[in-house]
């Protein structure tokens, strides 16, 4: 029970099977393994709340309106709940929400804040939960809870709105024979009984049934739990009639899909997918999905531009899952020492550098993502399958590149590196799969693009290799020094971001041949990031597309991917323009600074054609 004090030194440990490991360090695990690592998080998610427990007290709840809430009251609640509906308190612990308070509010606890609600009202929230398990076991309580800017959340129930004047404050929930009250200083709220309809100030949550039958998966659409986004809690954020349609709709369908090509996931998210929190709508090719490891089975997204994406989405999102509740039973990677600085590596699939954890992470995901591929491009249909078969050459080869670059990493636990050979192994079987032409040319262009940009960005030559460059081009000298191509440095830049522009273009020209993103001049078809001469380029025109790089490059502060773009453009315009291609795609950092250096010491910039094509004859 939460309260419970004895402890023994012959209590069991929580072990993954051998089978179950097996399978998840291929980047695989169905029901069994999600099952025993669902065990695993459950004792952690206890043993997290007997550490908030410990440093509860009755002092951090001042009085509000003549009202304090108790923290043993609380404990008592759920106890009792624990003992005569154990079903549903399993369901409130386990909420992924629960778990991401709990953590907050042992960090906010320990001085550490992440939100702006006062300690009292975030320590406040067990009273939340206990009432919330009270009313759904059918229990008589009388509890005091926190107000949140007039919002009373009753976690896995839903939520009442009562009028205030104040940001922070407190009502009383009470449950008497199946009738559940909400008062507050300036208001009351009444439940409708069962607490699962909307009403005068109660919003419900909201659910979607998955499949039918016995195998039927009920899952929580939570828009209304403060903790259902991380790294902080946000407010409430309701769906409209037509976004709830749409969402319901689409997880429906992108389960069959998950049922059909990815059965073993299914069965792993049958136990393991506990809730999902819609966000926003974003840019079409650019949808948002996260979890956190401290919300185990929630997932937050915002609504996907079609089912198999939605599908895609749900197997990368339960790979961190799954991986994150792997973690919490033992680490893959050596923690580093707190001097020594942190090693950071290129993500194909991020904007900034990762460290390994970080890596670790998304290789995890995306071996998820090109195993789905892998197999729903064989049952997309006709208007599907281009694109379904890009996706897989595309994820393929940049989990392959990013595995071999960490493969045999020092810092690797013994698990880390049975982990990553593991993925090796199985990435391996999928290099001989065939593709069609044209989407494989697709994804390696989209490939090199995304690393030529982050190299562009994020790198930068050594200073002097830069000095002896731009007196060598000032001079005249046919080739670039030698002191050019030593290893650049690496210089995270956060003001930027979009590396992956070309691959959402190649999205939409699959997907949407005559489409309006073809007329895109800045954001105005809605691909944000890409120049006229992106788009150029994406529709093959490469003459074009070369003339408007130039152009862009022969102006006053101009975009860095461009130097990547021009790379692109030159290929196949004979041997000294592949030279420049090569180098511009490969070595762009380069070009961008001495460029950069050449028109500060002249005043004027060099014809950047002309630079690629002298950096390609260097000896770098």
């Amino acid at each position: 029970m939460p309260g419970e004090r004895t402890a023994s030194a012959d209590l069991p440990f929580h072990q993954l099977s051998a089978m179950s490991l097996g399978t998840l360090v291929r980047g695989e695990g169905g029901g069994a393994a999600t099952v025993e690592i669902l065990a695993a998080e459950r004792s952690r998610r206890l043993l997290l709340l007997r550490a908030l427990d410990e440093g509860l007290s009755e002092d951090d709840s001042p009085p509000v309106y003549g009202t304090a809430l108790s923290h043993r009251d609380a404990w008592s609640l759920l106890e009792r709940v624990q003992r005569h509906a154990p079903e549903v308190f399993e369901d409130v612990l386990m909420s992924p929400p629960t778990g991401m308070w709990v953590s907050l509010a042992l960090r906010q606890m320990r001085g550490k804040s992440s939100e702006d609600a006062p300690l009292w009202v975030v320590l406040g929230h067990l009273s939340a939960l206990a009432a919330a398990a009270g009313a759904r076991a059918g229990q008589d309580f009388s509890l005091a809870v926190p107000v949140r800017r007039g919002l009373v959340s009753l976690p896995t129930l839903g939520c009442a709105v009562l009028p205030v004047r104040e940001p922070w404050g407190v009502a009383q929930v009470e449950s008497a024979q199946g009738e559940l009250t909400i008062s507050g200083e300036h208001g009351q709220v009444l439940v409708p009984r069962g607490a699962e309809a909307n009403g005068p100030g109660w919003h419900a949550v909201r659910h979607v049934v998955l499949e039918s039958g016995e195998r039927s998966k009920r899952l929580p659409l939570e828009e209304l739990d403060p903790y259902r986004t991380f790294p902080r809690p946000s407010e409430p954020r309701l769906l409209s009639a037509a976004e709830a349609g749409a969402w319901e709709g689409m997880l429906a369908d992108a389960w069959e899909i998950l049922l059909r090509d990815e059965p073993e996931s299914a069965e792993g998210m049958r136990h393991g997918l506990l809730s999902i929190a819609p966000t926003p709508t974003r840019e079409r090719f650019r949808s948002y999905s996260g979890t956190a490891g401290d919300a185990f089975g929630g997932v937050t997204a915002s609504c996907p531009d079609d089912v198999p994406q939605l599908a895609a989405t749900l197997v990368h999102e339960f790979q961190h899952t799954k991986l994150g509740g792997l973690i919490h039973l033992q680490p893959l990677s050596i923690a580093r020492a707190a001097q020594d600085p942190e090693e950071l590596f290129y993500a194909p699939w991020r904007d900034d550098p990762r460290p390994l954890s970080g890596l670790l992470q998304g290789i995890y995901a995306f071996t998820g993502v090109t195993r789905f591929w892998r197999v729903h491009r064989y049952a997309a249909g006709a208007g599907q399958a281009s694109s379904a078969h890009f996706e897989f050459a595309l994820w393929r080869a940049q989990v392959w590149a990013t595995l071999n670059l960490v493969r045999g990493h020092e810092r690797l636990t013994a698990l880390g590196q049975h982990l990553v050979e593991g993925l090796h192994d199985q990435c391996a079987q999928w290099l001989a799969d065939p593709v069609p032409d044209a989407e494989l040319e697709l994804a390696r262009e989209a490939a090199a693009d995304h690393r030529a940009r982050w190299r562009a960005h994020h790198l930068r030559p050594p200073a002097a290799g830069v000095e002896e460059a731009v007196k060598a081009w000032q001079r005249g000298d046919d080739h670039a020094p030698a002191g050019l191509a030593a290893e650049p440095e690496l210089v995270p830049d956060s003001r930027f971001g979009l590396l992956d522009t070309a691959a959402v273009l190649v999205r939409h020209r699959l997907s949407e041949p005559d489409g309006a993103w073809r007329q895109a001049a800045g954001d105005a078809a809605g691909v944000e990031g890409a120049t006229g001469a992106d788009v150029l380029l994406a529709c093959d025109d490469r003459a074009g597309a070369r003339a408007a790089f130039v152009a862009q490059l022969s102006g006053e502060g101009p975009p860095v991917a461009a130097w990547v773009g021009l790379g692109r453009a030159l290929a196949g315009e004979g041997q000294v323009r592949n030279a420049a291609s090569r180098v511009l795609l490969r070595f762009p950092e380069r070009a961008r600074a001495v460029h950069e250096a050449v028109e500060a010491a002249t005043d004027r910039a060099p014809d950047p054609v002309r630079l690629a094509e002298w950096l390609g004859q260097g000896r770098g």
